[in-house]
């Protein structure tokens, strides 16, 4: 990609500016491109100081295992914006020819845009692949100015829209802030919702337990007996306790799950045991044991303010497992590291019940034809609108006490 001046800037600022868009992230260093993920720029007011999605040895082992590559339809094109060869920012970008694994969707509009005779696909993904958790998407280097960086990655995405005759560009799950700032450059802003977990103080499950409402109080206490009433037992691994064996099991537990909710899950085996190799102590895996075999389990990542919840998969039902191995095992083991809350993907509304609060969810999308812009646009009004009162609809749901 040529070089390019980067709009509202100094011409000493935009000196000789340059982007790339990189095949993939054999193409930058690990320390690079976490400086910039984990830069006080990048995160400005956040709490997270350390999002393991965004870290390289994350995104390398989507990529190296063939998750993110271009036979599942995510191509890596990742954007870095440089100057006289030094990184000033990065952005993860993968050029897509369908809509899954993105859990914020745009079918409706990709359909349309066909019937109407237009070409939607190829399009391009500022995301990290299959996962539904809110963090930085234009990552800039330590040091550098947010406005100017900013920019100069859009204006960078922009150009390789152009050069690779995609429809748009989709930033998803990105921070309120950085929503923003994108709507200011032009692009729709949409909102949607999921639940989390917050750590108010708690020093036990019971102090937590103690907000709720009597009624509920007693479900939660009923639900976790139940679920481990059978002779199940759980056992939360991280580190180097977590073993190819239980990879070997939790993959049989996902594959199963994945296959009869979803169809064909996105993540192979081999992913798993490069996440073990590549950040090990940002792994928290939870394992239900019956009878001397694992049954049921959850992987969650482990952030410095936050434990994200992400994939799930049994081989025996048994009433409210699901619940105590992804929810409350996630509390106790938050309230624990003295995390600030709990993330748990996306969906759900029997999250509400079990303490988990809606919270609402940015992202941002550039459109090129005019005609498919104005109509997202007004979707996109309406649609907001909604969220709003969906989420404030959810509020009156939780199952705390109630303050006059």
């Amino acid at each position: 990609m040529p070089a390019m001046e980067t709009p509202g800037a100094t011409p000493e600022a935009t000196t000789a500016l340059q982007v790339r868009a990189l095949p993939g992230l054999k193409e930058i260093g690990a320390g690079v491109w976490d400086a910039c993920a984990t830069s006080p720029e990048t995160l400005g007011a956040g709490d997270e100081t350390h999002n393991p999605f965004l870290s390289h040895a994350f995104l390398s082992a989507l990529e190296d295992s063939g998750c993110a590559a271009r036979k599942s339809g995510w191509l890596p094109l990742h954007v870095v914006l440089e100057r006289e060869g030094r990184v000033l920012g990065v952005v993860p970008c993968y050029l897509k020819n369908h809509s899954q694994g993105e859990y914020v969707f745009d079918h409706g509009w990709a359909d349309a845009y066909e019937r109407a005779g237009g070409s939607y696909y190829p399009k391009l993904q500022v995301s990290v692949p299959f996962t539904p958790v809110t963090g930085p998407r234009f990552l800039i280097a330590p040091g550098e100015d947010p406005d100017i960086v900013t920019a100069g990655l859009i204006a960078g995405l922009r150009a390789l829209r152009a050069q690779t005759e995609a429809s748009s560009i989709h930033v998803t799950f990105m921070p309120e802030a950085e929503w923003e700032r994108a709507g200011a450059a032009g692009f729709l802003k949409r909102t949607d919702q999921q639940f989390h977990w917050v750590n108010e103080g708690y020093a036990t499950f019971d102090d937590f337990l103690e907000a709720l409402a009597a009624r509920k109080r007693k479900a939660i206490r009923r639900e976790r007996r139940d679920a481990l009433s059978p002779g199940i037992t759980i056992e939360p691994l991280t580190g180097a306790d977590i073993t190819e064996a239980h990879w070997d099991a939790f993959y049989g537990f996902y594959m199963d799950t994945g296959a009869r909710k979803w169809g064909s899950p996105y993540l192979n085996r081999r992913f798993f045991s490069l996440l073990s190799e590549r950040m090990a102590e940002r792994v928290l895996l939870i394992m239900a044991r019956r009878e001397g075999r694992y049954i049921a389990g959850a992987i969650n990542l482990i952030g410095d303010a936050a434990l994200y919840g992400r994939n799930w998969g049994c081989i025996e039902d048994h009433p409210f497992l699901h619940f105590e191995v992804c929810y409350y095992q996630a509390i106790d083991f938050a309230i624990a590291r003295g995390l600030r809350r709990v993330e748990a993907g996306a969906q759900g509304e029997h999250k509400l019940a079990r303490g988990y609060r809606p919270v609402l969810m940015h992202s941002a999308h550039d459109i090129a034809d005019p005609g498919l812009r104005r109509a997202v646009a007004d979707y996109l009004r309406r649609e907001r609108a909604h969220v709003d009162a969906l989420v404030g609809e959810f509020e009156t749901l939780t199952p705390f006490k109630r303050t006059c």
